[in-house]
């Protein structure tokens, strides 16, 4: 990075530099996304690249701390499997960064446990993976919110993109993925790569109108999306002071009382856990089908 441009990521900070940035604007960013398939161009990163990039550049614009990304998150099992068989189709090797709903979840209340034991006004949440799991999610954090001090919001990145690429903030390995990774980190997006426009599908899930992406538009995207996340840091910072809340989600026993007494129960309900039906199932010999119908984990 260069030398003249603050450093916000957190592994990279001396402590000086987080008790200067803390003090400065006590906001926490935490990034998540997932290793999957995303078209012959791009890194298989592209969610949590794309979700961490937009928050370094929210950091340094608007000030706050940038949580190192969570690569690990929700695939394999129940709509996701279904749409990769026919998005992906046959591989050998998924090359996913996957673990259950459940991990997943639980590790983010460790994550914003973190952040209200070191006395975070506030945590904004970002994940560049979409599905249902943006949905649980919002579900997750409303459930914590009562029990946290710091001031929670959370989104999928696309949320924050208005106006977004011909009216759209989201797609999967499209036109808008594809400029916004380019825009962030050029070096992992590689259009020679694209397959013959006449060349049968599927392409490793690319979205059908990649090869219009612009990265000229991916930088206009980002800034809005900057733009969107200084807005409501400041809004979750006026709340914070509005109500100077006591930080009591400090221990890993509150923890685990809280993940036992309200998310627990609430868990089976969640998008991400749902069981699909025989008739949607990918083919016996699939990679998809190992994990397609999650198994509940024991109460």
């Amino acid at each position: 990075m260069d030398s003249s441009v603050r450093e916000v990521r957190w592994e990279r900070m001396f402590p000086d530099e987080l008790e200067s940035a803390f003090a400065a604007c006590p906001v926490l960013y935490l990034a998540y996304g997932l290793c999957e398939p995303h078209g012959p161009h791009n890194a298989l990163g592209l969610d949590a690249l794309k979700a961490h990039g937009i928050a370094c550049r929210a950091a340094r614009e608007h000030g706050g701390i940038v949580a190192p990304p969570d690569y690990w998150h929700i695939h394999e099992q129940g709509s996701y499997a279904v749409w990769a068989q026919h998005a992906v189709g046959h591989v050998d090797r998924t090359w996913l960064t996957a673990v259950p709903p459940w991990i997943h979840f639980r590790n983010v209340c460790y994550q914003i446990r973190a952040a209200d034991a070191l006395g975070f006004h506030a945590a904004i949440l970002i994940t560049g993976h979409y599905g249902p799991n943006w949905q649980d999610l919002d579900t997750l954090v409303s459930l914590l919110q009562p029990h946290v001090g710091a001031r929670l919001c959370s989104l999928p990145d696309f949320r924050a993109n208005t106006p977004g690429f011909d009216g759209r903030g989201g797609d999967h390995a499209g036109k808008v993925e594809t400029s916004l990774l380019w825009a962030l980190d050029p070096d992992c997006v590689d259009t020679s790569r694209f397959p013959a426009a006449d060349s049968p599908g599927p392409h490793f899930a690319m979205g059908p109108d990649a090869r219009l992406a612009d990265r000229r538009v991916g930088e206009r995207m980002v800034a809005d999306e900057v733009a969107w996340l200084g807005a409501k840091s400041r809004e979750l910072l006026a709340q914070y002071d509005d109500l100077r809340p006591d930080h009591a989600f400090v221990t890993y026993n509150r923890v685990e009382e809280v993940w036992e007494s309200v998310i627990q129960s609430a868990l089976a309900e969640f998008r991400t856990m749902q069981q699909p039906g025989d008739e949607t199932a990918p083919p016996a010999d699939s990679v998809w089908r190992r994990n397609w119908q999650v198994r509940r984990p024991p109460v």
